[in-house]
């Protein structure tokens, strides 16, 4: 029973915010030196929040458009499958939503009172995306694939970096790339199986609009793109060197990469590429934030 209720949440997929937290700590710490420990739980718990409530809505969006009994399910893609084998728990996973997006604010004004309008900057469009990404962002492509990248990179990485420090800083900019490149890719590449599914209740994303062999190619340029960002960062001193060690996950992202294009119509192949692209996505921020601590 318990499954069933948390089920909405995606809990697997939540070790996503944290890595990205941290990036945000790690830019926070690099740039200022001193930071609370109080607000760096309270910035955890309200993107966890956040995560979580994008998760039960779309869950809960998805079940009554019906999109939720036409998926392919995969580990990752697909949906949780709680609501079409429990559709009296739709009203519950919706209220599961609205009340992780009021944490979510809540926390938020906590931050604009003890550091001023600053955060609307970044807290604003967050909170926005939450709610809309599956009813209206979905149907629209180009907002489609970099909805993702925004919402765990500029708003949680730079938000973050603002709830510890009081400023916005180049720093956290740079290094915000890094998940929007990222975070964008995998929403991306878990559309694979869901193209024919989604293409049925109006969804209008990348690989309904140029198919899957063209939208790998997206993927090859968002990971090249990810990593040159790391790269710039180090040359124009925005980024302390030991922040290189991001790099390290380009063993995995260059396989991922051409298996991506080899097996971009055969989702049963696809899936090992589904699994090193989850891996890229929480071990790259992870790897950054190690060097920024240490730099």
């Amino acid at each position: 029973m318990l499954k069933e209720i948390i089920g909405p949440m995606r809990l697997p997929f939540l070790i996503l915010t944290p890595a990205c937290v941290l990036l945000g700590v790690g830019t926070a710490v690099w740039s200022s030196g001193n930071i609370s420990i109080l607000y760096v739980v309270l910035t955890l718990i309200g993107a966890l929040t956040a995560h979580i409530s994008v998760n039960a809505f779309n869950e809960y969006f998805d079940f009554r458009s019906g999109l939720d009994f036409k998926t392919q399910r995969t580990p990752f893609s697909g949906g949780s499958g709680t609501l079409p084998a429990n559709p009296l728990l739709a009203k519950q996973a919706l209220l599961m939503a609205i009340i992780a997006f009021g944490v979510t604010a809540a926390i938020g004004l906590f931050f604009v009172k003890r550091w001023g309008p600053g955060l609307f900057l970044t807290g604003i469009p967050g909170l926005f995306l939450l709610y809309a990404y599956t009813p209206w962002i979905a149907h629209h492509a180009l907002w489609c694939l970099i909805a993702p990248g925004l919402g765990f990179g500029p708003f949680m990485v730079m938000g973050t970096h603002f709830v510890l420090t009081g400023t916005y800083h180049r720093t956290a900019f740079i290094a915000s790339l890094v998940p929007f490149f990222l975070v964008s890719n995998l929403l991306l590449l878990n559309q694979f199986p869901d193209v024919e599914a989604d293409r049925s209740v109006g969804r209008r994303h990348l690989p309904i609009l140029i198919g899957r062999r063209g939208s790998s190619l997206v993927y090859g340029g968002f990971l090249l793109a990810a990593y040159l960002t790391i790269l710039l960062g180090v040359l124009l001193n925005l980024l302390p060197n030991l922040s290189l060690l991001g790099l390290m996950t380009l063993a995995l992202a260059l396989p991922a990469a051409l298996g991506a294009y080899r097996h971009a119509d055969n989702i049963p192949r696809l899936i090992p590429i589904m699994i090193l692209n989850v891996i890229i996505n929480i071990v790259t921020p992870m790897l950054m934030a190690i060097g920024l601590f240490f730099a």
